[in-house]
């Protein structure tokens, strides 16, 4: 869990948009007109990992914050709504054993087998290697780093304006950003105890 929550952070560091005092001027000059940098807070690099990098460096702190923004977008929502008792129907494996008998939260990952986390990380290999592929790593078309349509998959974003998408793109970014605050104050939460507001017992 320390490490999941590390990685939390690091990733949302980097290119989390008021300017750093160890941040160089050629750093600050480079990417103040980045996607993201926005008012109040301006170019954020506290831990000044952008001091000496180039457009590439960037681009992969930007593909990490928002591929974390979005696997933490979607653990925040799964975990309201599992704590509002909505679980998936059936059961998790052959023994029987339904999806609402398991813990909400990470105390529901403590009780899965063991083979149903090497299910769970043998599925996310699979996304990572074959199919969550962007101009970031290679994969082509891709027209900014994070997209992953990958040629298929559109939702009608070829007939959007320009600044229509970058107005998503920035909307995306930062929804991603809360929702690693979001999950990790859950998780914190938990191991604390007790209740918050519209999520019910931790």
């Amino acid at each position: 869990m320390k490490l999941f929550i590390a990685s939390l952070l690091a990733g949302s560091a980097a290119a989390f948009a008021p300017v750093s005092q160890k941040a160089s001027s050629s750093a600050l000059s480079a990417f103040e007109n980045e996607l993201g940098v926005q008012p109040p807070i301006g170019f954020f690099d506290p831990l000044g990992l952008l001091n000496t990098a180039d457009q590439d460096r960037f681009n992969r702190l930007r593909y990490v914050e928002i591929k974390h923004g979005r696997i933490a977008q979607l653990a925040f929502l799964g975990n309201i709504i599992t704590r509002a008792g909505i679980h998936l129907p059936g059961s998790i494996d052959k023994a029987g054993h339904a999806f609402d008998s398991y813990s909400n939260g990470y105390a529901g990952a403590t009780e899965i087998p063991l083979a149903g986390l090497y299910q769970i990380t043998a599925f996310i290999g699979f996304l990572e290697l074959f199919v969550m592929k962007d101009s970031a790593n290679g994969a082509e078309p891709g027209e900014f780093v994070g997209d992953f349509r990958n040629g298929f998959i559109d939702f009608g974003w070829d007939k959007l304006s320009d600044d229509v998408k970058m107005q998503k793109r920035g909307i995306e970014l930062n929804n991603g950003r809360a929702a690693m605050l979001g999950i990790l104050g859950l998780m914190m939460h938990e191991q604390l105890g007790g209740s918050i507001p519209l999520v019910g017992e931790m």
